[in-house]
């Protein structure tokens, strides 16, 4: 099975607030304003928002450790040419930005964000201020894909819990570990069935998940909205990537380090290579399981998370065993999230820590460790 990873920096001067400079950079790299561009061994692309980069590997690859080469030499050499001119930040959401100042990519693609506007009214932070790790996982055939859609699907909580990383919204802790899910879950709600509340209903079949898409698109198509019909409009936690034969799990935090977003990576993988799991699998069931893991990240799910450590440990190759120590920290010591929670209610200064984080990015360090 080959991994892919997608990760969301956001753009910062010295003092962490956001710059809407993504088109800038880009044309400064390459000489226009793309979309996307082949940035030695990664791609870097725009998002909706101005304010935030992606980094993606060149390629996917058999290994963690590949993944994470590519990423952090594409890192490195971001910051050669750059220097401190910006400061990228990881996590879930950026912690200060307030949406009303976040202008959105107006170079190409305006036709589908306009009709995103008209559907769902992007100017909202489950929009605009948003930053996902996504792990895209190759399957196949249809019956591979059926297993791992499933599985996966089961252990999106257990994955929200550990990679929860956005309790500040607008410079105040909210009382919530995963805020970018909260709004994100909600930024559809017009046509729900998008989103599916993270968690995606079971299915049987190939033929189950595709009723499922055209249920959506013809919903689309009723609203003059045929330019979105296409298998990446599908919002859930996991969804079906044809075009790319992978599945993308889309429910997780960007993290503060490429380090520890190998860490989740490397703990997935062999929780897939489990003949059985003693997870939840009712729809119901994993809903509420799930808003345990966004209200309180680790806390309340220690126990299941030690058990599924333990699982994935047994059923790891070395390369992944060398990357779930970190997870391990994350378990027994609380999520990101609950960590900066606990920094900012003990008294340090938002950003001293996002200061921290920043530097672990730059030196591709996992806080904590």
């Amino acid at each position: 099975m080959t991994i892919g990873t997608e990760h969301e920096f956001s753009i910062n001067d010295s003092e962490f607030h956001p710059l809407p400079v993504s088109d800038q950079i880009l044309k400064e790299i390459c000489g226009s304003f793309e979309s996307e561009i082949l940035f030695g061994d990664v791609w870097l692309a725009k998002e909706l928002q101005k304010t935030v980069i992606e980094m993606v590997p060149r390629s996917p690859a058999v290994e963690i450790a590949a993944l994470e080469s590519q990423l952090t030499q594409g890192l490195s050499r971001f910051y050669r040419i750059f220097g401190n001119r910006y400061r990228l930040l990881g996590l879930g959401m950026h912690p200060t930005a307030r949406v009303h100042e976040i202008p959105v990519w107006d170079h190409d693609e305006g036709e589908y964000y306009r009709t995103y506007d008209r559907l769902f009214d992007i100017r909202q932070h489950g929009w605009l201020n948003i930053q996902a790790l996504q792990i895209n996982l190759s399957f196949q055939d249809s019956s591979e894909l059926v297993f791992l859609f499933n599985r996966i699907r089961s252990l999106l909580p257990y994955l929200i819990a550990i990679t929860a990383s956005s309790p500040v919204v607008e410079g105040k802790l909210t009382g919530s570990c995963d805020n970018r899910l909260l709004f994100y879950r909600q930024n559809q709600k017009e046509l729900p069935a998008i989103c599916s509340g993270i968690i995606p209903e079971k299915i049987r079949t190939v033929a189950d998940h595709k009723r499922r898409m055209e249920s959506i698109w013809r919903e689309l198509r009723s609203r003059d909205a045929d330019i979105l019909c296409e298998e990446w409009v599908d919002s859930a936690g996991v969804i079906v990537r044809f075009s790319r034969k992978c599945l993308e799990i889309k429910a997780l935090d960007e993290q503060e380090s490429i380090r520890s977003d190998m860490a989740f990576a490397a703990f997935v993988r062999p929780l897939l290579r489990c003949h059985t799991l003693p997870v939840e699998t009712g729809q119901d069931a994993l809903l509420e399981l799930a808003e345990l893991a966004v209200q309180r990240g680790t806390s309340g799910l220690k126990d299941e998370l030690r058990q599924m450590y333990d699982l994935a440990w047994r059923n790891a190759t070395p390369d992944e065993r060398g990357y779930l120590p970190i997870v391990r920290d994350r378990i027994e010591n609380g999520c990101l999230a609950e960590r900066i929670a606990g920094r900012i209610s003990r008294g340090k200064a938002l950003t001293t820590v996002l200061a921290d984080m920043e530097t672990c990015l730059r030196e591709n360090r996992a806080y904590g460790l």
